[in-house]
């Protein structure tokens, strides 16, 4: 990765002065990084019951997306901490076929509903959340699955993955919904514009690989973090590998920039691939990773922004296209690989899942380079330039081995059982600011933990903890508030668990 002066100044002189030239946060840390404390969990249901969670302090409640059952949101009292209690729901179904997101900005809470078709246009509903009573319905794209409000609360926004049908046979347009709060009036953003430079992209790491798929159809828009000037919102491609900027003020795309791809061949970036080998062994291999993330946020530090990003991995499996296949399972090139058979054994790279839409470099039907999903860690990026500030390598994997060896790689109640697949699948970050210390939450969906990162300086960050209960399985968002935001004065925490239904409170020293 490439570090610049310029973005070691500029930590110098945030971190010295505690000030910034543009509008951004303020870092200057003050003490030992706080501390995460557990307080208590709320069931709110069965598996898919709690995968996103939104915090009011006007109602000293949480929103929570709950299609354990019937689709709705669910308010959760948190006025008492210690005793939290679900005090209420909004039925979706009367919008379409289910909730996958939800947002609050004072008196607005905001839904991300998709059609009961979900190829189909999807809605933002719009609650005010001292009555619950429906404020708007308002149009968006197929399939949105995430939902936010910029900053100032000017706009709501919801990234439209536009996903297939399970026979691709109907792929809709991805897509960023715009919604502006002063009339909720919505415009509708596409990417089509940016398919004349499709080959230089790919050259980069983009993928755009859905069979007879159009540019705008095969990008999947997945989340969206908004600068804090609220002027720029950035939307990450989760399958394509690649991040999109918005210009909130002329309400279009500026720009795509692909990740690239994380070379497993370096000394630190070392990983498991094997389930199957019967014990945990972490070595160099000739893998290229897809970083593929989920969730991301956006800080500014001095006039630089950085795009967080949880680097899960994910693959396109339907009946009608999958892309996926194991090592063992293709015919690699003698001159690459000479070594094949004994690369392709299970006990070494044969189990691990990879890709038919990459590797074969010559179109002779052997593959000269291998694929894996996600990037087994949290990345930092220049979130105007695309470049890469920092990846935290294999840290998160080697770290569970060390401290929770009985959850590394976990498969259900299996240890290292997805070695093969995507690691402890990092897929929920969120930012928090603290004592003046910038901190990372990462949420791993494998092994069920959470870790803590003071990120004061992005180039280098630090480990602070690591949170784990095992009755909380599987946290997929998570929502930060500062102190000041906060009706008992604490910064908290909320992590959303979805296979065990559960939500997590925690305060923040």
């Amino acid at each position: 990765m490439r570090n610049s002066i310029c973005l070691i100044v500029a930590f110098i002189v945030a971190t010295t002065i505690g000030c910034t030239s543009t509008p951004g946060v303020q870092i200057a840390p003050r003490g030992e990084t706080p501390q995460v404390t557990y307080v208590t969990s709320v069931k709110i249901g069965g598996e898919g019951a709690a995968e996103i969670v939104a915090y009011s302090p006007i109602t000293k409640s949480l929103y929570v997306v709950n299609n354990s059952e019937d689709s709705r949101v669910d308010q959760v009292d948190v006025q008492d901490l210690n005793n939290p209690r679900v005090s209420g729901s909004i039925d979706i179904t009367q919008y379409g076929g289910g909730v996958n997101s939800v947002a609050v900005y004072e008196n607005y809470l905001a839904m991300a509903v998709e059609a009961d078709d979900k190829q189909s246009p999807g809605s933002i509903v719009i609650y005010d959340i001292r009555t619950l009573e429906k404020i708007a319905v308002v149009p968006a794209g197929a399939l949105p699955d995430m939902v936010t409000f910029s900053p100032d609360g000017r706009f709501v926004l919801s990234a439209n993955e536009g996903e297939p049908n399970n026979e691709y046979t109907n792929d809709p347009e991805g897509s960023v919904t715009i919604v502006s709060t002063a009339n909720w009036e919505a415009t509708q953003v596409g990417f089509t514009a940016f398919s004349t430079n499709l080959t230089e992209q790919e050259a980069q790491g983009l993928r755009v690989f859905g069979p007879g798929a159009s540019f705008a159809q095969d990008l999947e828009p997945e989340y969206i973090a908004v600068r804090d000037d609220s002027k720029v919102a950035y939307v990450v491609f989760q399958e394509n590998n690649a991040f999109g900027i918005i210009d909130l003020e002329t309400k279009t795309a500026t720009a795509i920039h692909p990740f690239g791809f994380k070379d497993h061949s370096l000394a630190q970036n070392t990983f498991d691939p094997s389930d199957r080998d019967g014990r945990v062994q972490f070595g160099n291999w000739a893998v290229k990773g897809m970083y593929l993330p989920d969730a991301i946020d956006v800080v500014t530090i001095n006039g630089v922004s950085y795009l967080f990003t949880a680097n899960e991995g994910d693959s396109r499996d339907y009946d009608g296209f999958s892309e996926e296949t194991r090592v063992k399972d293709l015919d690699l090139d003698e001159e690459a690989f000479p070594q094949a058979s004994l690369l392709q054994a299970d006990e070494s790279l044969g189990r691990l899942k990879t890709t038919t839409t990459l590797g074969d470099t010559d179109g002779d039907g052997k593959f000269e380079e291998i694929y894996a999903y996600g990037g087994r860690s949290f990345s930092i990026w220049n979130a105007d330039t695309g470049e890469q500030i920092y990846d935290s390598g294999d840290f998160i994997g080697r770290k569970i081995y060390e401290i929770a060896p009985s959850v590394f790689n976990l498969d259900d109640d299996t240890p290292d059982g997805r070695s093969d697949d995507k690691g402890t699948e990092p897929e929920a970050i969120t930012l928090g600011l603290h004592r003046g210390h910038l901190l990372a939450f990462v949420g791993l969906e494998r092994t069920s933990g959470l870790m803590v990162f003071d990120v004061s300086n992005p180039i280098r960050p630090d480990f602070s903890q690591w949170l784990y209960r095992s009755e909380d399985i599987s946290p997929e968002g998570l929502y930060f508030v500062p102190a000041e935001k906060s009706h008992t004065g604490q910064a908290l925490l909320f992590a959303g668990y979805e296979v065990s239904g559960t939500v997590g409170i925690f305060t923040v020293e």
